[in-house]
């Protein structure tokens, strides 16, 4: 499931970082000689333990893993750095989730480290390495599997309707119509949790504009949320709310309790735009309809748009960093290499992760569910650029209100021109 980015107030951000100044000194963790890497607390953090075992085989530094609550661990991480306690590498989401610690000087760029390891920066799938960046530097490696939101579809709701999944924009409006006559919900949609409801104006923005618009929005130009495409993507997303694309409840179904996985599952729906962990989460439901008829395909390309079809958004991946005081900096970026290892590789698809190495097309073969996991991993190896998610791309004083704004144009409580105007002023 999605790893989410835990909202939180500039304000708290401000006074930690502020503190650091004064509280910063050497070292990092725990106050010991071992080296502390920090992870997000899950059932996948079993991969990044294995590296550790073999890591400290081969090290004379010690290295250890420190697991913190998901719950809790941006609030932990931004204390922690501010203080003596701090990791020497840590799990962070790329972009703006690490941007404040980027502009406090706080983290260690990684462009020399990649440069004087050229087969190991080409080891990763450039788009997803390049969602590492902050401002163009890499301060981030890749360290779980790719999350790309893909459309997927039941396969027997489609046969008995007798359509085809869309393959333009034209052919999603028609099957809008065709399964309303069916009585199917065209679309699964949690509206009850927000965040699911940005990756339709994701898809939309970059398809008719490029990545090029949102680009301009997370460089700090709030005046590009006033760009064509995205009035445009609103004005779409309104024609599909006003059509009954998502029924009439989706405010009130929620993802984090399956419901909309349900829909899709029980055939009360025919299609459901998410994150390709949905595959895990219908296999957990109904294993015999993930199985045999749970179809996906990637999000059509709009006819004159000027965005790549191939283009991807979602969670490129998480990402290791390094904080720039560390007492074991060599260390720190030796570890950094064990990401790309081949029993690194071979320890993630055997936990059901897609890896992000360019070189994984036989290990993903090995999957426990080997056709879906190719499909995504070809789907991301090919794509020219990897969106990550608007609401972990921007910092949380943006990201948070953001997700708000998308609500009430999903709920018609403000029209496209009002959207906009509430974007470019936050």
């Amino acid at each position: 499931m999605r790893t989410p980015r835990l909202g939180s107030v500039a304000g708290a951000t401000a006074l930690c970082l502020l503190a650091a100044t004064a509280c910063s000194g050497g070292g990092g963790g725990g106050g010991d000689d071992r080296m502390h890497v920090w992870m997000y607390q899950d059932t996948l953090v079993v991969v990044q333990e294995g590296a550790v075992e073999r890591f400290n085989e081969a090290s004379e530094t010690e290295a250890v893993i420190d697991e913190v609550p998901g719950d809790n661990y941006e609030e932990r991480l931004r204390t922690a750095m501010g203080s003596s306690e701090r990791p020497d590498v840590f799990f962070n989401w790329g972009g703006g989730s690490i941007e404040p610690y980027v502009e406090q000087d706080m983290l260690q760029p990684l462009d020399d480290m990649l440069a004087d390891n050229p087969e190991f920066a080409d080891s990763f799938i450039p788009s997803i390495l390049e969602a590492g960046q902050v401002n163009g530097v890499q301060y981030g490696i890749p360290l779980r599997g790719t999350q790309p939101v893909i459309l997927f579809y039941n396969e027997t709701v489609f046969e008995e309707a007798g359509v085809e999944p869309p393959e333009t924009w034209e052919d999603i409006l028609g099957l809008v119509d065709t399964f309303k006559e069916e009585g199917v919900t065209p679309f699964a949609l949690a509206g009850a949790d927000p965040w699911t409801e940005q990756m339709w104006l994701q898809y939309l923005v970059d398809r008719i504009g490029g990545p090029e618009v949102f680009a301009r929005i997370v460089e700090g130009d709030s005046e590009g949320w006033r760009d064509p495409a995205v009035l445009e993507a609103a004005q779409m997303v309104q024609e599909l709310v006003d059509n009954g694309a998502f029924g009439d409840s989706y405010a009130s179904v929620s993802y984090t309790e399956g419901a909309a996985s349900t829909l899709l599952s029980e055939g009360r729906a025919a299609m459901h735009l998410m994150g390709s962990w949905e595959y895990s989460t219908i296999l957990d439901q109904d294993e015999e309809f993930a199985r045999e008829n749970l179809g996906y395909v990637e999000f059509p390309p709009i006819e004159g748009g000027e965005g790549d079809p191939d283009n991807v958004v979602g969670n490129p991946t998480n990402f290791f960093s390094v904080t720039a005081e560390t007492d074991h900096m060599d260390a720190a970026l030796e570890f950094l290499t064990y990401t790309s290892e081949e029993e690194y590789v071979a320890d993630m698809v055997e936990n059901g992760e897609v890896p992000t190495t360019t070189n994984a097309e036989e290990a993903v073969a090995d999957s426990p569910s080997p056709d879906f996991a190719t499909f995504q991993y070809e789907m991301v190896r090919d794509a020219p650029h990897f969106q990550l998610s608007w609401d972990q791309a921007l910092p949380p004083e943006v990201a948070t209100p953001m997700v708000t704004e998308i609500e009430s144009l999903f709920n018609g409580q403000s029209t496209p021109e009002q959207f906009v105007d509430a974007l470019a002023a936050l």
